[in-house]
């Protein structure tokens, strides 16, 4: 059974502390969460008395954006109704999805698939080659 969505800060047993759309499953034996593009949050000051947050993923190397924790990895969970926080969390996630899905254009480059690709690169190889064997 799945319970109602919310936004909730999570400090992981391994030192991590996320921001994070959160779903908790009873899986009958044990509980899981459900994040969902979880973010790492740091303050930032500035001189004076500036400060602001850096939004960053949590998981830098993966493009997933649903990710199951065991209950027994969390130290304490959080639920979060600061509305500002919550929307700094939106704007992200919402810049990050537009930002990761790049549509191709043919002003970005040469768009081939690698079949064709190879046979350019083959010809153009066998093509130098036959050039330097007759000199």
């Amino acid at each position: 059974m799945i319970e109602d969505d919310f936004f909730a800060t999570v400090k992981l047993k391994c030192g991590d502390e996320i921001f994070a759309k959160v779903s908790a499953s009873d899986e009958g034996d044990r509980m899981l969460l459900l994040v969902s593009n979880p973010i790492v949050v740091e303050e930032v000051k500035a001189r004076g008395n500036l400060q602001g947050f850096k939004f960053e993923p949590w998981l830098k190397t993966s493009n997933e954006d649903l990710f199951i924790l065991n209950l027994d990895d969390v130290l304490t969970l959080s639920e979060s109704e600061n509305m500002e926080m919550i929307m700094f969390y939106k704007d992200y996630v919402n810049k990050m999805n537009k930002t990761n899905h790049t549509k191709l254009n043919k002003k970005m480059g040469y768009i081939t698939s690698v079949h064709e690709a190879k046979e350019v690169l083959e010809k153009l190889y066998n093509s130098n080659n036959s050039k330097e064997s007759s000199n």
